[in-house]
């Protein structure tokens, strides 16, 4: 059986962010615990990611959103495990100038295919990513590029609930 590994962005995400109604909705969804949420720092991030993985033989489905995208990024140019695929939200670009200050490590972005099927996710009107560089981090990775419309940053402000268009998305990577 496929596990499901939510891995929410700097923060971590909110009750009212679609990571959550999933994981209630999905009681053996488990979300992926950093220590520190604010200030992340890349090699402690990667480092739990990868025990987290690492723990079980079972392929995993990587749901990430917002910097975790770059998490997932740096975890597959340094290990591989049992990754069946990753469904990547939003991913904040953290080489762009306005990128707020505070993540140790995680720019420049790594730009090389992950090694198992993904799908990035990508609002026209985020904030944090333009169009252009999603396209760009999608076809370096090997992803699959899909733009649901205008919807900001696809975290709590959207309020997308349940998000049903995502877990649309992450029945199709569970079937591969």
């Amino acid at each position: 059986m496929t596990r499901v590994l939510i891995l929410p962005g700097r923060g971590n995400s909110g009750e009212k962010h679609w990571q959550t109604f999933w994981e209630r909705r999905h009681p053996t969804y488990r979300r992926v615990m950093q220590r520190e949420w604010d200030n992340p720092d890349i090699d402690e991030w990667v480092a739990t990611l990868h025990q987290t993985i690492s723990a079980d033989d079972r392929p995993a489905i990587l749901v990430a959103h917002s910097l975790s995208v770059a998490l997932v990024a740096h975890w597959a140019s340094r290990h591989q495990g049992p990754v069946q695929g990753a469904l990547l939200v939003a991913p904040s670009d953290v080489e762009h100038p306005s990128y707020p200050a505070g993540a140790t490590g995680f720019a420049p972005m790594p730009l090389q295919p992950l090694g198992f099927p993904s799908i990035v996710v990508a609002s026209s009107n985020d904030e944090r990513v333009s169009l252009e560089r999603a396209q760009q981090f999608a076809s370096a990775w090997g992803s699959r590029l899909v733009v649901p419309g205008a919807y900001g940053h696809l975290g709590s402000l959207a309020e997308l609930g349940d998000w049903p268009y995502g877990a649309r998305l992450l029945e199709e990577l569970l079937t591969v």
